[in-house]
Protein backbone atom coordinates (compact mmCIF):
# COMPACT_ATOMS: atom_id res chain seq x y z
CA UNK A 1 0.00 0.00 0.00
CA UNK A 2 1.16 3.61 -0.60
CA UNK A 3 3.54 5.14 1.91
CA UNK A 4 3.56 8.77 2.90
CA UNK A 5 6.64 10.41 1.26
CA UNK A 6 9.26 11.80 3.63
CA UNK A 7 12.82 13.12 3.22
CA UNK A 8 13.86 12.05 -0.26
CA UNK A 9 16.73 11.78 -2.72
CA UNK A 10 15.24 10.55 -5.98
CA UNK A 11 17.66 9.51 -8.72
CA UNK A 12 16.28 9.59 -12.28
CA UNK A 13 18.17 8.26 -15.27
CA UNK A 14 17.00 9.46 -18.67
CA UNK A 15 15.48 12.53 -17.02
CA UNK A 16 16.13 14.67 -20.09
CA UNK A 17 14.06 12.49 -22.40
CA UNK A 18 10.38 12.52 -23.35
CA UNK A 19 9.22 10.29 -20.48
CA UNK A 20 11.73 11.85 -18.09
CA UNK A 21 10.34 15.33 -18.64
CA UNK A 22 6.83 14.13 -17.85
CA UNK A 23 8.11 12.27 -14.78
CA UNK A 24 9.74 15.42 -13.39
CA UNK A 25 6.45 17.27 -13.90
CA UNK A 26 4.58 14.45 -12.13
CA UNK A 27 6.99 14.50 -9.20
CA UNK A 28 6.65 18.28 -8.85
CA UNK A 29 2.85 18.00 -8.92
CA UNK A 30 3.04 15.39 -6.15
CA UNK A 31 5.05 17.70 -3.90
CA UNK A 32 8.63 16.66 -4.65
CA UNK A 33 10.95 19.67 -4.50
CA UNK A 34 13.60 20.16 -7.21
CA UNK A 35 16.29 19.82 -4.55
CA UNK A 36 15.09 16.24 -3.92
CA UNK A 37 15.52 15.24 -7.58
CA UNK A 38 18.89 14.05 -8.91
CA UNK A 39 19.25 13.53 -12.65
CA UNK A 40 21.91 11.34 -14.24
CA UNK A 41 23.37 13.04 -17.32
CA UNK A 42 26.05 11.90 -19.74
CA UNK A 43 27.95 15.18 -20.11
CA UNK A 44 28.44 18.33 -18.10
CA UNK A 45 25.44 20.64 -18.43
CA UNK A 46 22.62 21.98 -16.31
CA UNK A 47 20.08 19.53 -14.89
CA UNK A 48 16.81 19.25 -16.82
CA UNK A 49 13.94 21.49 -15.63
CA UNK A 50 12.47 20.11 -12.42
CA UNK A 51 15.68 18.46 -11.20
CA UNK A 52 17.80 20.30 -8.69
CA UNK A 53 20.95 18.25 -9.18
CA UNK A 54 22.80 16.72 -12.12
CA UNK A 55 25.34 13.89 -11.89
CA UNK A 56 27.57 13.07 -14.83
CA UNK A 57 27.79 9.29 -15.09
CA UNK A 58 28.12 6.80 -17.92
CA UNK A 59 25.70 4.09 -16.86
CA UNK A 60 27.82 1.53 -18.69
CA UNK A 61 30.70 2.28 -16.28
CA UNK A 62 30.10 -0.02 -13.33
CA UNK A 63 32.68 1.63 -11.09
CA UNK A 64 31.29 5.12 -11.69
CA UNK A 65 27.76 3.87 -11.13
CA UNK A 66 28.70 2.19 -7.86
CA UNK A 67 30.43 5.37 -6.67
CA UNK A 68 27.37 7.48 -7.50
CA UNK A 69 24.97 5.20 -5.63
CA UNK A 70 27.34 4.82 -2.68
CA UNK A 71 27.82 8.59 -2.30
CA UNK A 72 24.27 9.77 -3.01
CA UNK A 73 22.46 6.97 -1.18
CA UNK A 74 19.18 7.58 -3.04
CA UNK A 75 15.87 6.83 -1.37
CA UNK A 76 14.33 5.96 -4.75
CA UNK A 77 15.53 5.33 -8.30
CA UNK A 78 13.58 5.55 -11.55
CA UNK A 79 15.52 4.04 -14.43
CA UNK A 80 14.34 5.42 -17.78
CA UNK A 81 17.60 5.64 -19.74
CA UNK A 82 17.65 3.24 -22.69
CA UNK A 83 18.26 2.72 -26.35
CA UNK A 84 14.54 3.20 -26.84
CA UNK A 85 14.01 3.03 -30.59
CA UNK A 86 13.65 -0.57 -31.84
CA UNK A 87 15.23 0.41 -35.17
CA UNK A 88 18.26 1.86 -33.35
CA UNK A 89 18.63 -1.30 -31.27
CA UNK A 90 18.50 -3.42 -34.41
CA UNK A 91 21.12 -1.25 -36.09
CA UNK A 92 23.53 -1.43 -33.13
CA UNK A 93 22.59 -4.41 -30.93
CA UNK A 94 25.86 -4.25 -28.97
CA UNK A 95 25.02 -0.75 -27.76
CA UNK A 96 21.47 -1.82 -26.98
CA UNK A 97 22.64 -4.76 -24.86
CA UNK A 98 25.18 -2.55 -23.05
CA UNK A 99 22.61 0.11 -22.16
CA UNK A 100 19.35 -1.82 -21.90
CA UNK A 101 20.68 -4.86 -20.06
CA UNK A 102 24.17 -4.54 -18.64
CA UNK A 103 23.67 -1.02 -17.26
CA UNK A 104 20.42 -2.14 -15.61
CA UNK A 105 22.14 -5.12 -14.01
CA UNK A 106 24.99 -2.94 -12.73
CA UNK A 107 22.58 -0.33 -11.37
CA UNK A 108 20.64 -2.99 -9.49
CA UNK A 109 23.81 -4.47 -8.01
CA UNK A 110 24.95 -1.00 -6.91
CA UNK A 111 21.62 -0.42 -5.17
CA UNK A 112 21.76 -3.79 -3.40
CA UNK A 113 25.32 -3.12 -2.26
CA UNK A 114 24.76 0.39 -0.85
CA UNK A 115 21.03 1.08 -0.34
CA UNK A 116 19.17 -2.25 -0.32
CA UNK A 117 15.96 -0.62 0.93
CA UNK A 118 15.85 1.76 -2.04
CA UNK A 119 13.03 0.99 -4.52
CA UNK A 120 14.02 0.72 -8.18
CA UNK A 121 11.37 1.49 -10.80
CA UNK A 122 12.44 -0.06 -14.11
CA UNK A 123 10.86 1.17 -17.33
CA UNK A 124 10.49 -2.12 -19.16
CA UNK A 125 8.48 -2.76 -22.29
CA UNK A 126 5.44 -4.71 -23.41
CA UNK A 127 7.48 -5.62 -26.49
CA UNK A 128 9.13 -8.23 -24.26
CA UNK A 129 5.98 -10.36 -24.65
CA UNK A 130 6.57 -10.54 -28.40
CA UNK A 131 5.15 -13.74 -29.88
CA UNK A 132 2.99 -14.28 -26.79
CA UNK A 133 0.65 -11.63 -28.21
CA UNK A 134 0.14 -13.87 -31.25
CA UNK A 135 -0.70 -16.87 -29.07
CA UNK A 136 -2.93 -15.21 -26.48
CA UNK A 137 -6.67 -15.26 -26.96
CA UNK A 138 -7.17 -12.04 -25.00
CA UNK A 139 -5.29 -9.53 -22.86
CA UNK A 140 -1.78 -10.61 -21.86
CA UNK A 141 -1.11 -10.65 -18.13
CA UNK A 142 2.13 -10.60 -16.20
CA UNK A 143 2.23 -14.39 -15.74
CA UNK A 144 2.56 -15.03 -19.47
CA UNK A 145 5.88 -15.85 -21.11
CA UNK A 146 8.29 -13.28 -22.47
CA UNK A 147 8.94 -14.22 -26.11
CA UNK A 148 10.79 -11.24 -27.59
CA UNK A 149 10.94 -10.95 -31.38
CA UNK A 150 13.37 -8.02 -31.84
CA UNK A 151 16.77 -7.06 -30.41
CA UNK A 152 15.18 -4.19 -28.49
CA UNK A 153 12.56 -6.48 -26.96
CA UNK A 154 15.21 -9.08 -26.09
CA UNK A 155 17.33 -6.54 -24.19
CA UNK A 156 14.32 -5.33 -22.22
CA UNK A 157 13.16 -8.88 -21.48
CA UNK A 158 16.61 -9.89 -20.26
CA UNK A 159 16.78 -6.94 -17.88
CA UNK A 160 13.26 -7.73 -16.67
CA UNK A 161 14.24 -11.33 -15.88
CA UNK A 162 17.48 -10.27 -14.17
CA UNK A 163 15.64 -7.85 -11.89
CA UNK A 164 13.07 -10.53 -11.12
CA UNK A 165 15.84 -12.83 -9.96
CA UNK A 166 17.41 -10.05 -7.90
CA UNK A 167 14.16 -9.50 -6.03
CA UNK A 168 14.96 -12.86 -4.42
CA UNK A 169 18.23 -11.28 -3.24
CA UNK A 170 16.30 -8.43 -1.61
CA UNK A 171 16.16 -5.87 -4.42
CA UNK A 172 13.00 -3.77 -4.17
CA UNK A 173 12.43 -3.77 -7.92
CA UNK A 174 9.29 -2.67 -9.70
CA UNK A 175 9.36 -4.13 -13.20
CA UNK A 176 6.98 -2.14 -15.35
CA UNK A 177 6.01 -3.50 -18.75
CA UNK A 178 4.75 -0.32 -20.34
CA UNK A 179 2.61 -0.64 -23.45
CA UNK A 180 2.66 1.99 -26.20
CA UNK A 181 2.53 5.38 -24.52
CA UNK A 182 2.46 8.76 -26.15
CA UNK A 183 1.65 12.38 -25.44
CA UNK A 184 2.84 15.95 -25.96
CA UNK A 185 6.57 16.26 -26.53
CA UNK A 186 7.20 12.77 -27.89
CA UNK A 187 9.61 12.90 -30.86
CA UNK A 188 8.22 12.06 -34.32
CA UNK A 189 10.17 8.78 -34.47
CA UNK A 190 7.01 7.20 -33.01
CA UNK A 191 3.72 6.70 -34.77
CA UNK A 192 1.36 9.14 -33.01
CA UNK A 193 3.71 12.17 -33.05
CA UNK A 194 4.74 11.24 -36.59
CA UNK A 195 1.11 11.55 -37.67
CA UNK A 196 0.65 14.69 -35.57
CA UNK A 197 3.75 16.37 -37.02
CA UNK A 198 2.67 15.68 -40.60
CA UNK A 199 -0.87 16.88 -39.89
CA UNK A 200 0.43 20.03 -38.16
CA UNK A 201 2.58 20.84 -41.20
CA UNK A 202 -0.43 20.41 -43.48
CA UNK A 203 -2.58 22.57 -41.20
CA UNK A 204 0.01 25.35 -41.18
CA UNK A 205 0.23 25.28 -44.97
CA UNK A 206 -3.48 25.97 -45.32
CA UNK A 207 -3.64 23.45 -48.16
CA UNK A 208 -4.19 19.74 -48.54
CA UNK A 209 -1.28 17.35 -48.16
CA UNK A 210 -0.02 13.80 -48.02
CA UNK A 211 0.51 11.77 -44.85
CA UNK A 212 3.00 8.92 -45.17
CA UNK A 213 2.17 5.92 -43.02
CA UNK A 214 3.21 2.39 -42.15
CA UNK A 215 0.88 -0.47 -41.27
CA UNK A 216 -2.50 1.05 -40.40
CA UNK A 217 -4.14 -2.30 -39.67
CA UNK A 218 -2.02 -3.10 -36.60
CA UNK A 219 -3.82 -2.75 -33.25
CA UNK A 220 -1.96 -1.43 -30.25
CA UNK A 221 -2.80 -0.85 -26.60
CA UNK A 222 -2.07 2.87 -26.19
CA UNK A 223 -2.11 5.00 -23.08
CA UNK A 224 -1.01 8.46 -22.06
CA UNK A 225 2.57 9.05 -20.91
CA UNK A 226 1.18 10.99 -17.92
CA UNK A 227 -0.52 7.84 -16.70
CA UNK A 228 2.73 5.91 -17.11
CA UNK A 229 4.86 8.33 -15.09
CA UNK A 230 2.23 8.34 -12.34
CA UNK A 231 2.91 4.61 -11.95
CA UNK A 232 6.64 5.28 -11.75
CA UNK A 233 6.02 7.87 -9.05
CA UNK A 234 3.77 5.48 -7.12
CA UNK A 235 6.61 2.94 -7.11
CA UNK A 236 8.62 5.39 -4.99
CA UNK A 237 5.80 5.54 -2.45
CA UNK A 238 4.50 1.97 -2.34
CA UNK A 239 5.54 -0.99 -0.23
CA UNK A 240 4.54 -4.21 -1.95
CA UNK A 241 3.31 -7.23 -0.05
CA UNK A 242 5.94 -9.88 0.60
CA UNK A 243 4.43 -12.23 -1.95
CA UNK A 244 4.40 -9.73 -4.80
CA UNK A 245 6.56 -10.39 -7.85
CA UNK A 246 6.85 -6.65 -8.44
CA UNK A 247 5.97 -6.88 -12.12
CA UNK A 248 3.20 -4.76 -13.63
CA UNK A 249 1.69 -4.13 -17.02
CA UNK A 250 0.96 -0.48 -17.73
CA UNK A 251 -1.74 -0.47 -20.37
CA UNK A 252 -5.23 0.75 -21.15
CA UNK A 253 -6.65 -2.74 -21.72
CA UNK A 254 -8.14 -1.51 -25.01
CA UNK A 255 -6.45 -2.11 -28.37
CA UNK A 256 -6.84 0.60 -31.02
CA UNK A 257 -6.05 0.32 -34.69
CA UNK A 258 -3.37 2.68 -35.99
CA UNK A 259 -5.89 3.68 -38.66
CA UNK A 260 -8.39 4.82 -36.03
CA UNK A 261 -5.73 6.97 -34.37
CA UNK A 262 -4.86 8.62 -37.67
CA UNK A 263 -8.54 9.22 -38.41
CA UNK A 264 -9.03 10.84 -35.00
CA UNK A 265 -6.05 13.18 -35.46
CA UNK A 266 -7.28 14.20 -38.91
CA UNK A 267 -10.73 14.89 -37.50
CA UNK A 268 -9.35 16.97 -34.62
CA UNK A 269 -7.23 19.05 -37.01
CA UNK A 270 -9.94 19.36 -39.66
CA UNK A 271 -7.47 19.05 -42.53
CA UNK A 272 -7.80 17.66 -46.04
CA UNK A 273 -5.26 14.88 -46.55
CA UNK A 274 -4.42 11.90 -48.69
CA UNK A 275 -2.62 8.86 -47.32
CA UNK A 276 0.33 7.01 -48.82
CA UNK A 277 2.13 3.93 -47.52
CA UNK A 278 5.84 4.42 -46.85
CA UNK A 279 7.58 1.04 -47.04
CA UNK A 280 10.38 2.31 -44.80
CA UNK A 281 7.84 2.57 -41.98
CA UNK A 282 6.82 -1.09 -42.21
CA UNK A 283 8.36 -3.36 -39.56
CA UNK A 284 9.38 -6.96 -40.01
CA UNK A 285 7.98 -9.37 -37.38
CA UNK A 286 5.17 -6.92 -36.69
CA UNK A 287 2.67 -8.21 -34.14
CA UNK A 288 -0.90 -7.70 -35.42
CA UNK A 289 -2.48 -6.90 -32.05
CA UNK A 290 -1.40 -6.11 -28.50
CA UNK A 291 -3.53 -5.82 -25.38
CA UNK A 292 -2.53 -5.80 -21.73
CA UNK A 293 -4.31 -6.89 -18.57
CA UNK A 294 -4.06 -4.14 -15.97
CA UNK A 295 -5.75 -5.58 -12.88
CA UNK A 296 -2.54 -6.31 -10.99
CA UNK A 297 -1.32 -2.70 -10.99
CA UNK A 298 -4.69 -1.60 -9.67
CA UNK A 299 -4.78 -4.26 -6.99
CA UNK A 300 -1.21 -3.87 -5.69
CA UNK A 301 -0.42 -0.22 -6.41
CA UNK A 302 -3.75 1.54 -6.76
CA UNK A 303 -2.89 2.53 -10.33
CA UNK A 304 -5.32 2.75 -13.19
CA UNK A 305 -5.11 4.81 -16.39
CA UNK A 306 -7.27 7.93 -16.24
CA UNK A 307 -6.26 10.30 -19.06
CA UNK A 308 -8.79 9.98 -21.92
CA UNK A 309 -7.06 8.99 -25.14
CA UNK A 310 -8.91 11.77 -26.97
CA UNK A 311 -7.09 14.24 -24.69
CA UNK A 312 -3.80 12.48 -25.39
CA UNK A 313 -4.27 12.94 -29.14
CA UNK A 314 -5.49 16.52 -28.82
CA UNK A 315 -2.60 17.54 -26.56
CA UNK A 316 -0.06 15.84 -28.83
CA UNK A 317 -1.40 17.64 -31.89
CA UNK A 318 -1.56 20.96 -30.04
CA UNK A 319 2.10 20.59 -29.06
CA UNK A 320 3.03 19.96 -32.70
CA UNK A 321 1.03 23.01 -33.83
CA UNK A 322 2.77 25.29 -31.33
CA UNK A 323 5.42 27.62 -32.80
CA UNK A 324 9.03 26.50 -32.29
CA UNK A 325 10.66 27.83 -29.13
CA UNK A 326 12.11 31.26 -29.80
CA UNK A 327 9.93 31.79 -32.87
CA UNK A 328 8.76 35.38 -33.37
CA UNK A 329 5.65 35.69 -35.57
Amino acid sequence: MPNKPGGRRILVTGAGGFVGGHLLTELASAGYAPDEIHAVIVSQHAPPPGAGHAHVCDLRDGAALNALIRELKPTGVVHLAAVALPAQAKQDPSAAWAVNFEAVRQLAHAILASVPDCPLAFAGSSESYGHTFNLAGGPVDESMALRPMTPYAATKAAADVALGQMRHDGLKAFRFRAFNHTGPGQPPDYVVPSFAKQIAEIARSGQGGVIRVGNLDAERDFLDVRDVVRAYRLALETTLDAGSEGVFNLASGRPRSIRSILDSLIEIAGVDVSIETDVTKLRANDVPRTCGAIERAGREMGWTPCVPFEKTLSDTLTAMLAPPEGHVP
